[in-house]
Parts: C-alpha cells; sequence; structure tokens
C-alpha cells in the first residue's frame, strides 16, 4: 500500500487536513493511537463547554426570581447527570467524526515515522509520499506537583472528577484555570485562583482581565496575582487543579533528524518542516494553540501537500480568542497594549453593556466591548470584548479585520434592534 499522505494525529488539525486531502484527491491515511478528535473533542473545548453550559443553566435557575419565575424548592446540581450528558455529546460528535472520515483510511493505533518515506505499524510497514504531523499537545506539569490524577489533577484528569470539589486551588490564571474557576465555583466550590503574572489572562487586554477580576470576586472566587502557588497552604484544598501552559507531543521518528525548537517542531510559512515532504499542523507547531487554528493550519497543509505549486501561505495574526468563563471573554487582533508597544497612534472606542437593552433584558449588564482602531487611517486593528455572547460576537469584527472594513464602514452598518451586536456599532458612535 502506498498512501500520497499520512496524517499522525487525528485531531483537529489532522481532521480537517485529512478532508481537504481526500478532497484534493490524494489517497489518504489518518492515524492515531487515541481517540478521533483529539485534545479538542475528548480533553479540551467541547467537554468544558458542556460543563459551562450546565453551569451556566444552573445560575440561571438560582436568579430565575429576577424574572419573575418562582420555585418552591432551590436547584440541585446532579454532577453524574451533567458529566453523563458531556460523555453523550463527545460520543456523537465523535460518531459524526467518523463519519465524515469515508475514503479516508483511519488507522487507531501508534506509528513510528521509519523515515520521509516508510510509517511502521504493528502490522508492518507502509510507503508514503508525503507526511503531516498533527501530534497535538499535553498538559505541562510541576515537578513540585505531579500528576496523581487524585488530589493533584490535570486539566484533562478533572474533567473525569467523580463529585464536584469541595475546595479548588488553581495553578495558573490563563483560560483553562479561568473556566474552570467559573466553571466549579457556579457549583458550589470554594475556589482559588493563583497566578504568577500581575493579571489574570496574561497577554489579553488589561482592561478586561481586571472587569474579570472583579466578576470573580464577586461570585466569591478568590484571586491571587503576583503569587506563586507554592507559598500557599496546599493542604487546605481538596483538589489541586494544575494548568500553567500545554506542550507540544511530537511523535515517534527514527532516521530523521527533524529540527525542533524548545520542544515544537519548526515550520516555515508554508507549513513544511526541515524535511521536504513531512509538514506539520497544529499544537505541536505551538504557533498558537487553539482549535480553530489548527484547523486552519491543517486544511492549508493538506492544500500545499496536494498542490506544492500553488502554495497558500499559513500566517494569519487575525485569529479569535475566546473564554467561557462568565461573563464571556473574546478578543481578536491587536489589544491596546500591543498596539501601542508597535509605537501605532491608536483609537479607542468603547461601548458598556450597562446601556445595551437587550444586556439588560438577558440580566447580563456586566462588561464591555473594546474596538482598537489606527488614529489616522481608521483601520481596525483589534478588539476585545468581555460581557453576554462575547464569543459570538466577536465574529462581526474578526470578519471586519479580515474584510479591511474600518471604523466609518462599520459605524455605517445597520445592526438589527434589540441585540447585542448592535453595541459594536455603538462603540464607534
Amino acid at each position: 500500500m502506498i498512501y500520497d499522505l499520512t496524517i499522525i494525529g487525528a485531531g483537529w488539525a489532522g481532521f480537517n487536513a485529512a478532508i481537504k486531502a481526500k478532497e484534493s484527491g490524494l489517497k489518504v491515511c489518518l492515524a492515531d493511537k487515541s481517540d478521533i478528535g483529539g485534545t479538542c473533542l475528548n480533553r479540551g473545548c467541547i467537554p468544558t463547554k458542556s460543563l459551562v453550559q450546565s453551569a451556566r443553566i444552573f445560575e440561571e435557575i438560582k436568579k430565575s426570581k429576577t424574572f419573575g419565575i418562582e420555585s418552591a424548592s432551590l436547584p440541585v446540581a446532579n454532577w453524574s447527570v451533567i458529566q453523563e450528558r458531556k460523555n453523550r455529546i463527545i460520543l456523537q460528535l465523535k460518531q459524526g467524526m467518523q463519519s465524515g472520515l469515508h475514503g479516508v483510511d483511519f488507522l487507531n493505533k501508534e506509528v513510528v515515522v521509519l523515515d520521509n518515506d516508510h510509517i511502521q505499524t504493528d502490522e508492518g510497514k507502509f510507503e508514503t509520499r508525503s507526511i503531516l504531523i498533527s501530534s497535538g499537545s499535553t498538559p505541562v506539569e510541576l515537578k513540585e506537583l505531579r500528576f496523581d490524577n487524585k488530589r493533584i489533577v490535570s486539566s484533562d484528569q478533572i474533567l473525569n472528577c467523580k463529585v464536584i470539589p469541595k475546595s479548588l486551588l488553581i495553578i495558573g490564571g490563563g483560560v483553562i484555570g479561568c473556566e474552570f474557576a467559573a466553571i466549579f465555583s457556579s457549583f458550589g466550590s470554594k475556589v482559588c485562583i493563583v497566578e504568577c503574572m500581575s493579571q489574570l489572562l496574561p497577554g489579553i487586554d488589561q482592561d478586561v482581565a481586571k472587569k474579570l477580576e472583579i466578576a470573580f470576586k464577586k461570585k466569591g472566587i478568590q484571586v491571587n496575582t503576583n503569587t506563586n502557588a507554592l507559598a500557599l497552604d496546599l493542604n487546605s484544598f481538596e483538589i489541586i487543579l494544575v494548568c500553567v501552559g500545554r506542550k507540544p507531543v511530537i511523535p515517534a521518528f527514527k532516521n530523521i533528524d527533524l529540527k525542533t525548537d524548545k520542544g515544537k517542531i519548526e515550520v516555515d510559512d508554508f507549513l513544511k518542516t526541515s524535511i521536504p515532504n513531512i509538514y506539520a499542523a497544529g499544537d505541536c507547531t505551538a504557533k498558537c494553540m487553539l482549535a480553530h487554528f489548527a484547523s486552519y493550519q491543517g486544511r492549508i497543509a493538506a492544500h500545499n501537500i496536494a498542490f506544492p505549486n500553488e502554495p497558500i501561505n499559513a500566517v494569519d495574526e487575525n485569529i479569535p480568542n475566546c473564554v467561557f468563563t462568565n461573563p464571556e471573554i473574546a478578543s481578536v487582533g491587536f489589544s491596546e497594549e500591543a498596539a501601542k508597544n508597535k509605537n501605532i497612534s491608536v483609537r479607542i472606542n468603547k461601548f458598556d453593556f450597562l446601556g445595551s437593552g437587550m444586556a439588560r433584558i438577558l440580566e447580563e449588564p456586566e462588561g464591555f466591548i473594546k474596538i482598537i482602531s489606527d488614529a489616522k487611517t481608521d483601520d481596525i486593528l483589534g478588539a476585545s470584548i468581555i460581557g453576554p455572547k462575547a464569543t459570538e460576537l466577536i465574529a462581526i469584527l474578526t470578519v471586519a479585520i479580515k474584510a479591511k472594513i474600518n471604523t466609518h464602514q462599520l459605524k455605517n452598518t445597520v445592526l438589527a434592534h434589540p441585540t447585542l451586536s448592535e453595541g459594536i456599532t455603538e462603540a464607534l458612535n
């Protein structure tokens, strides 16, 4: 058997690459020793957002009296049912992905790259003309706090905890840490989140980070920034969740000198590695560890393998970033600080959700929309949103930046009323 392309890793990058390569006429093999869907489907985006939705419904019911809906009893979170629903969603989506692989050979087993033309399995070896590595990433472990899957857990492991912990210490105030803080706080855990940097969500707009910290504290979440977690009394917490980042996973190689840098696979702007017929996409390149970016990279890599004389540049800095806390957070392009660091003269436009009719109707008036533009050209450079449906609203600004719509054009676009989206044009008035 000779394949045109063998893809190692069936996460979001590998799966989308396989579909694109098949559509481009290539004979494709997709291999993964674990479940199809990778981190996103099995241990990341999908399961966490399932828990987020259950937490939101729980909070909505608790404040139902505000909407004139009264109940004789308090709501109870049935954790086993919440977990069952999460697992059912994963299974349904997994089945959908598997059916979408019609025409692609899927090997649910470990493979070893013998050289740039041959792949080894437990059943023998086969030949391949090209290879795409999309092997994903795994949680970073602290040497002082090794994962034991009992009291000290990773973001993978906590998804399958049997009960809601009474107290939870979260080490790492990035996206993963903040989302789990919101989830378990909603279900009644006493949550403490620790971040060694000066703000939650390091790198995000400072105004947004401050607003989230205020919102967390209102919910009873203890927030400690500029703090080393080891300085705390760790014995006072039932569970310790360590989420200080993720690191690339690199598959097994023999007789290949693939260039890596600090544990990640080096690729050029077209996702080609140091070996001409081997490409890499997704978290293993550590360029931007987001599922939607991995999907984008996978499709680009597949195109470039199928049509080497018509390569597409995979560099795109207009990638939205979403945080499913409560309130939600989303951003795209430059933050105010990043634009100023590039010595760009910026204009800042803001709209507070306190002035939104729909935010008031939803009883979610906390937060704002912030748009950063070039003061000289009116070009939109970036945006940050904290508030209701921020993760959906950011799509409008992502498209606006991609389409090079300036602030004047966006301001004169008619958006429906009453909606949350009209806050975008209101911000520019």
